[in-house]
């Protein structure tokens, strides 16, 4: 039976992992320890919290199948001493955001493995999924390739082609990414126990393209952007780092954040004379329409500072005098 560790540390990523544990026992394999970031500070009382893949891990552990759990700051010599004595013979990586050295990569018998969202070699890098909904992509894959120390630049193993249809987000792409990509795991394991050698690949063909870190401020709408760019802002970005923008005064501006919205698709000659960024109507069934830079944007979901999300129509309820604010 091969042993696995897993690496790991989002939600995305825990799902894998659970999928991957309740496929262990039909496909021949063992996850015998994870390796995920540590807990990080979160909420109002900066309360140490476990990642999901590490919660994830605890919750699938029993007293006959006890699943470690290694959550270091950094892959040092002491974090090798302690996983080695897994005796791990594969390193199984998804979402994990850390490089793995070849001191770490030589203590499994079959290197590592990573699962990758994106069409290899476009869109390496720590943020795949948001850059394909961004740019409008038609088609996206999850690939699995081999570990190596270039970043995202191992020969691919198995890769799935996934048609964009300009709804996704960039949470609900992560979600199918995390069901089907275990599954291309599950598959391959099952092979390495039967001819006991990983497979060559196939050599990335092409330039390969780079995805960059996101910060906060890459959710800042610009409203004179056409609607149809902010949309794919909107469901690139959620949920974090969410999108928004600012309403109330310069002196007393205020924070609301667009969860959620969609392209009107009929032309409205009778607003061209707005400013983008102008709210120029309520429609109960479409939602509020907002002028872009080209087109009209429907938000159907929206939050305010320190409030609760709501749906358009409750927005409107509680909201006075919202017609004709210009959001910025």
């Amino acid at each position: 039976m091969i042993k696995v560790l897993y690496a790991g540390s989002p939600q995305a990523a825990a799902d894998t992992l659970q999928i991957l544990i309740q496929n262990s026992s039909t496909h021949n394999f063992k996850i015998v320890g994870v390796l995920t970031n540590p807990p990080a500070a979160k909420g109002r009382h900066k309360e140490l919290v476990p990642t999901p893949v590490e919660q994830t891990a605890k919750e699938f552990s029993t007293q006959e199948n006890q699943i470690p759990v290694f959550s270091p700051e950094h892959l040092t010599a002491d974090a090798r001493e302690k996983i080695l004595p897994l005796g791990a013979d594969i390193l199984v990586c998804f979402a994990y955001g850390h490089i793995f050295g070849p001191k770490f990569l030589s203590m499994f018998r079959f290197g590592g493995i990573n699962l990758h969202p994106s069409l290899l070699p476009k869109y390496r890098g720590c943020s795949p999924v948001p850059a394909a909904i961004l740019n409008r992509d038609k088609e996206t894959a999850f690939t699995v390739q081999t570990l190596v120390q270039e970043m995202d630049a191992g020969n691919i193993l198995a890769q799935e082609k996934v048609i964009l249809d300009g709804t996704e987000t960039a949470e609900s792409l992560l979600n199918e990414c995390a069901v089907k990509g275990a599954e291309l795991i599950s598959n391959l394991l099952s092979e390495l126990q039967k001819t006991d050698s990983l497979p060559q690949g196939k050599t990335q063909q092409g330039t390969p393209s780079y995805t960059k870190i996101i910060q906060k401020e890459d959710g800042r709408i610009d409203w004179t952007n056409s609607a149809e760019q902010i949309d794919a802002q909107i469901r690139a970005y959620f949920p974090e780092p969410g999108c928004f923008c600012l309403t109330g005064t310069d002196e007393n501006p205020e924070n609301l954040r667009i969860l959620e919205a969609k392209v009107l698709n009929e032309e409205k000659p009778e607003y061209n004379d707005k400013m983008p960024g102008t709210v120029i109507a309520f429609d109960k069934q479409t939602g509020i329409w907002v002028k872009t830079g080209s087109g009209i944007l429907c938000i159907t979901k929206l939050q305010r500072q320190g409030k609760n999300a709501m749906g358009y129509k409750d927005f409107m309820n509680g909201t006075r005098n919202f017609i004709d604010t210009l959001l910025k």
